[in-house]
């Protein structure tokens, strides 16, 4: 069975409690459906010295296993750039020079969703082309067909969300987290995606890519965060939310773990002894909130 679910942190610092309550909720949907759980490094952007290595050791302290070696995008360059070029060749793809405030200076397109780029360099004529093309490197974005896409998710049903002309590689050469995260799942055999549910407004984009590089999509599961006590998501700047952090405050990281265990409604102790209570029907749908006080419940 080639099937496998993933855990896929950003190696920008380190993983807090809310992060760490997704790697268990991704591990327990994988597992418990007798997939592969893979680990995959989203370093294309925002990687910070040493980052990594501590957010591997901070899975492993709470029970987080993966199968195999872990992948990293940045040596997955390849891959990415053979994707564009097979949308190039169909004519699904144009040169973008648009800064971001130009973007948000320019009036919309008629009828397009709030929010949507409004297609300014969509339809460039070659002369205008070459003239932009001699003042500024160009991004590559997505010629979109629909305006949006319907997902089914496991915990939300159906969302329909926006698509349009985004983003596949930055002007600096960077490809763009949209089509890096569907060509990995595709490569590596992922067939289930479980992750925050700040990230479902993108799935559409997407889905709606895979289909253009007839990927099949995932089954997606986006669930709930962990917020502080404000009701935002939880972060750094919101204390003692770390492995570290708590630890120097006399909390192990088994006690963090049990305490994610009876967020999710299941049993402390190793996630192999909650794996056989674990049901995705069963899970809360609230955010649920860490407390600085160090008490904690739902919304």
């Amino acid at each position: 069975m080639n099937a496998a679910g993933r855990f896929a942190p950003s190696p920008s610092g380190e993983l807090h409690a809310g992060n760490l309550r997704t790697a268990i909720l991704a591990w327990l949907f994988a597992r418990s459906t007798g997939r592969k759980f893979l680990l995959r490094v989203e370093d294309l952007d925002r990687a910070r010295a040493g980052a990594e290595a501590v957010q591997l050791r901070d899975l492993r302290a709470i029970g987080v296993s993966w199968d195999g070696e872990v992948v990293r995008q940045t040596a997955r360059g390849p891959l990415y750039a053979e994707a564009i070029s097979r949308l190039e060749a169909a004519g699904l793809t144009y040169e973008c020079f648009c800064t971001r405030r130009e973007i948000q200076e320019a009036p919309s397109a008629p009828h397009a969703p709030q929010g949507a780029y409004p297609g300014t360099c969509r339809n460039l004529d070659a002369a205008e082309l070459e003239f932009r093309r001699s003042t500024r490197p160009a991004a590559i974005r997505l010629r979109a067909g629909v305006a949006g896409y319907t997902v089914h998710d496991v915990l939300h049903g159906e969302f329909t969300g926006i698509v349009d002309d985004f983003v596949l590689r930055r002007n600096d050469g960077v490809t763009a987290y949209n089509l890096a995260v569907v060509v990995d799942d595709a490569e590596q055999g992922i067939d289930q995606v479980v992750r925050g549910d700040d990230l479902l407004p993108s799935t559409p984009r997407q889905a709606y890519l895979a289909s253009l590089l007839n990927i099949p999509s995932p089954e997606y599961a986006h669930v709930p965060l962990v917020v502080n006590d404000d009701g935002a998501r939880l972060a750094k700047r919101d204390g003692a939310v770390t492995l570290a952090d708590l630890a120097a405050a006399g909390t192990s990281a088994a006690a963090v773990r049990d305490r994610l265990l009876q967020s999710l409604n299941l049993r402390a102790g190793t996630l192999e002894n909650a794996l056989p209570g674990f049901d995705p029907a069963a899970l809360p749908r609230g955010p649920w909130v860490w407390s600085s006080g160090g008490a904690s419940s739902r919304r």
